[in-house]
């Protein structure tokens, strides 16, 4: 069988199989979903979660401009985020997300201008919808939450608070070949990599249960031909 033209990727000589594959997953959903979000350089979109989904989104994020805020459990994952390129860390254990998301604006000047305090964007990696549920509040008017963490959870939405606000949710997928492509090419142009740990082939089920627990840091990667 012969593959259509359409249905691949010219993946750059600049990026090894080990770093192009996650990419080609993870990479595509972060990225894909941020640029066709609405948001603009100099917004405030914030990253929940710093996954495998999430450690990507907060690099994207940055690299296209974005003042980027990480919300993630516990101040131990404070440090990681900026070293992603978070602006600002909300640790959602110890403080109000939607209170912390209400000190930043998306205008222009970098400022909180009358009703546009919040975030823009609210990228949801995590897969819980009651994480989900807890930072609805933190949007801005017109703002959107895009959902790209897979869960069966139920999210809570108040009407009055989409309404109010012209707030909306909405969920995105992956995408196409072409946009796996520019999801590689803005990335080798821009410095954005996944964090992987590497396993042969041979220990493939050692890496689907290290991803299955939640404890891989931060992609898992099957690398052959050992």
């Amino acid at each position: 069988m012969i593959a259509p033209t359409a249905a691949l990727a010219l993946i750059p000589k600049q990026l090894s199989a080990i770093e192009a594959a996650p990419l080609m997953c993870a990479g595509i959903t972060t990225y894909n979903a941020l640029r066709n979000s609405g948001a603009r350089v100099g917004d405030v979109v914030a990253i929940l979660g710093i996954g495998g989904l999430g450690h990507l989104g907060i690099q994207f994020a940055a690299k296209m401009g974005f003042r980027t805020i990480a919300i993630a459990r516990g101040k131990d994952k404070e440090e990681m985020a900026r070293k992603l390129g978070a602006i600002h860390y909300i640790d959602s254990q110890s403080q109000n997300v939607i209170e912390e998301l209400a000190k930043f604006g998306s205008s222009e000047n970098g400022g909180a201008a009358e009703g546009t305090v919040g975030a823009k964007v609210i990228l949801a990696t995590v897969p819980s919808g009651k994480a989900m549920s807890a930072v609805l509040g933190g949007l801005s008017i017109n703002g959107k939450l895009i959902v790209i963490g897979a869960s069966d959870e139920i999210i809570e939405v108040p009407p009055l608070l989409l309404i109010s606000g012209r707030r909306s949710i909405m969920g995105w997928p992956s995408g196409t070949s072409i946009d796996s492509q520019d999801t590689l090419s803005f990335s080798v142009h821009s410095g954005v990599r996944s964090m992987n740990q590497v396993f042969a082939l041979e220990h493939a089920p050692d890496a689907y249960e290290l991803m299955m627990s939640g404890k891989a840091r931060f992609r898992c990667v099957l690398r052959t031909g050992d």
